[in-house]
């Protein structure tokens, strides 16, 4: 697994390669991702290591799943069709020690990652950041997990799993309720 300095490279060349393939200026991603261009400029700069809520704003302007985006950065080191596991990219949050695993090879159907969100942590995501999405679930593998979805919550435990209303998505946050284990749960995302 290539370590955190070598992806934030490659997450930041694959950002602007996005960018500049769309023919944005950093003030038009900036304009549709509802991030700064300061901080757009030091992540395409590698100064700056993007949390999960930032890379799904990015992601999410640009079509594509926080997972896409990552398992482009990594297949830019050099593609495969068959995933192994001691070469899917890994990515902590360094916000929250939220940690994801693109499981399937880059451009699968559906995506599939796994996500060890650590005790007391939230992530969220912008309605915007799924919007592109046909179809997502989340799967439970161990510990619990609170899926805020608009105004509901939903509790869930190790087996239990969960699909997500992407018609009119709302946005949605997954927080660990506990406060001394992790929670670990695959999540299964299907593009339009």
């Amino acid at each position: 697994m290539m370590d955190a300095a070598g992806l934030d490279t490659l997450i930041a060349a694959r950002i602007r390669r996005e960018r500049e393939s769309r023919g944005w200026s950093i003030a038009e991603l900036a304009a549709a991702s509802g991030v700064s261009r300061a901080m757009i400029s030091k992540v395409e700069r590698a100064e700056a290591s993007p949390t999960a809520a930032l890379l799904g704003r990015l992601s999410g302007a640009f079509h594509l799943t926080v997972s896409a985006l990552l398992a482009r950065a990594e297949a830019d080191a050099g593609p495969s069709r068959i995933a192994r596991a001691v070469a899917q990219p890994g990515w902590t949050d360094p916000a929250t020690g939220y940690r994801r695993r693109a499981v399937s090879p880059p451009g699968a159907e559906p995506e599939l990652v796994e996500v060890e969100l650590p005790p007391g942590a939230r992530v969220a995501y912008t309605a915007s950041s799924l919007a592109f999405l046909r179809g997502q679930v989340a799967w439970v593998l161990a510990g619990r997990l609170v899926v805020e979805e608009g105004a509901e919550e939903a509790t869930l435990g190790a087996g239990d799993c969960i699909a997500f209303d992407l018609v009119a998505p709302k946005g949605h946050a997954y927080r660990n309720p506990s406060a001394t284990r992790p929670c670990r749960y695959l999540v299964a995302l299907h593009r339009r």
